[in-house]
């Protein structure tokens, strides 16, 4: 199995920046894709970066230039590093996992990741 911790969230205004750390932890895979998705209440979770064993990254739309998706200690921690954040990134975040995607040129689809933490709530006010 595999454990992951989210920590960093809060609440920030707009034009400010937040840090999201994930610790990773359990069984080790040969290529893992870990991402972040986010979700707001009653609406389905998007993905908002991903990050494959090789460094390839890839952001939806509305973050790109503003947040950054990396790995630190041996790819033990995820981090997304958020910058110049808006009203409408304001949601629940997740940490996911995917084990068996390779290398990545897009946002892969959420039915990819079967490892998840418990998420962590930013909130932007304006």
């Amino acid at each position: 199995q595999v454990q992951l911790v989210e920590s960093g969230g809060g609440s920030v205004t707009a034009g400010g920046s937040l840090r999201l750390s994930c610790l990773v932890s359990g069984r080790q895979y040969t290529t893992p894709c870990m991402a972040w998705f986010r979700q707001l209440p009653g609406k389905e979770r998007e993905g908002v970066a991903a990050i494959d064993f090789y460094g390839n990254t890839a952001y939806t739309d509305s973050v790109k230039g503003r947040f950054t998706i990396s790995q630190e200690n041996e790819k033990k921690t995820l981090i997304l590093q958020m910058d110049n954040v808006q009203p409408e990134d304001t949601a629940m975040y997740f940490c996911a996992l995917a084990s068996d995607i390779n290398r990545i040129a897009s946002m892969p689809p959420i039915r990819y990741f079967p490892y998840w933490g418990q998420g962590i709530q930013v909130t932007v006010s304006s």
